[in-house]
């Protein structure tokens, strides 16, 4: 007995030892950079079903701050952030969009006026910064453990009729955030569907 028992100590140990190097391989799959970036990058997905569970306020300030920091033609920072969590202010969105009934809705907005013109063919830079400002809040949320979906689907003629504060800006997207159904928050089958580097690369 005591024989058998050193013996399965002895695979258990190989076992441990295969899977720390996979584990090795995984995380040293990138030469460069981090893989813990590729690794959120990878895991985040569009969430299609909130549960009711308290978004931490130390989560919301990281991610707001990731916002902070996101870059923006000539440094002009155009865009603005409104954070809808009351229960009175979800009401008011949710007549506009139902939001997977998340417990945290952002509204990411900009001035245009306030943003960057190309002078050579005169387009405004404004929808672009808030599309990384965008990205940032997504994928500081994902990091932060918390499940999101990227709202492009709306009215903002409606938005703004529901919240006065936001009728001067061009509204560019809603981020739901929140932890997920178990039913219902899980990755669809589109999720994974990606083209190869082939088809989306032209190296010149």
């Amino acid at each position: 007995m005591k024989k058998f028992l050193n013996r399965f100590n002895d695979v258990s140990k190989v076992m441990d030892r295969a899977a720390f190097a996979d584990v090795q391989q995984q995380m040293t799959k990138y030469k460069y950079g981090s893989d813990a970036f590729m690794r959120i990058l990878a895991s985040r997905y569009s969430c299609h079903s909130f549960s009711h569970a308290h978004v931490s306020e130390a989560k919301l300030e990281m991610i707001l701050e990731a916002g902070r920091l996101a870059p923006s033609a000539k440094n002009l920072q155009p865009t603005r952030i409104w954070v809808i969590k009351s229960e009175e202010a979800l009401a008011r969105l949710r007549k506009v969009h139902p939001c997977y009934d998340a417990p945290v809705v952002l509204v990411v907005g900009c001035r245009n006026e306030e943003a960057w013109t190309r002078e050579s063919d005169g387009v405004n830079a404004g929808k672009t910064d808030a599309a990384i400002v965008l990205t940032h809040l997504m994928l500081t949320a994902t990091d932060a453990g918390l499940a999101n979906m990227w709202i492009w689907d709306f009215d903002p003629g409606k938005l703004r009729e529901a919240f006065p504060e936001m009728r001067e800006h061009g509204l560019y997207g809603l981020l739901a955030i929140g932890h997920p159904t178990k039913d219902g928050g899980a990755p669809t089958e589109r999720h994974s569907q990606r083209k190869s580097i082939e088809e989306m690369v032209t190296t010149l």
